[in-house]
């Protein structure tokens, strides 16, 4: 006996490709921001080091624009990271959305194969119901004669 296909299959399929889709883009969000993080902390490590010690006037005021300059470096990586967090977050819901889609459909597969299962059990057990009833029907008459 032939089982029976999912009627829903192809849909259930569609989910699983945007499901997939999905996680790749909350991985690709997700390595984009932890990338900007890396990014900041290490500008911030390596402006930490900078000595502060002026010795001339010339040297005071390279100081103070390498100051300025590093501190709007730091509001674009600031910015920047806060974009890719954005992302990230839509990336995650959508993906929440995604598997949420397929996970109704999986749940309505495995009833469906249950349910396909339970029937071909049953006609299984119709066709031996039948094979020992002619069986005990064909010795009754047999032994009656």
């Amino acid at each position: 006996m032939m089982a029976r296909m999912f009627p829903l299959a192809g849909l259930l399929r569609l989910r699983q490709i945007q499901q997939d889709q999905a996680a790749s883009d909350l991985a690709s969000a997700n390595a984009r921001a932890n990338e900007s993080s890396a990014r900041q902390r290490r500008a911030r490590a390596a402006l930490s080091v900078v000595p502060a010690e002026a010795t001339s006037a010339a040297v005071l005021y390279a100081v103070a624009a390498a100051r300025a300059s590093s501190r709007s470096m730091l509001a674009e990586l600031q910015a920047l990271d806060s974009v890719h967090r954005a992302t990230r977050d839509e990336a995650s819901a959508a993906f929440t959305e995604a598997r949420a889609r397929s996970v109704g459909l999986e749940k309505l597969e495995v009833r469906f194969s249950a349910a396909v299962a339970s029937g071909e059990i049953v006609a299984e057990q119709a066709v031996l119901d039948e094979i020992a009833s002619t069986g005990w029907h064909r010795s009754r008459s047999e032994a009656l004669q």
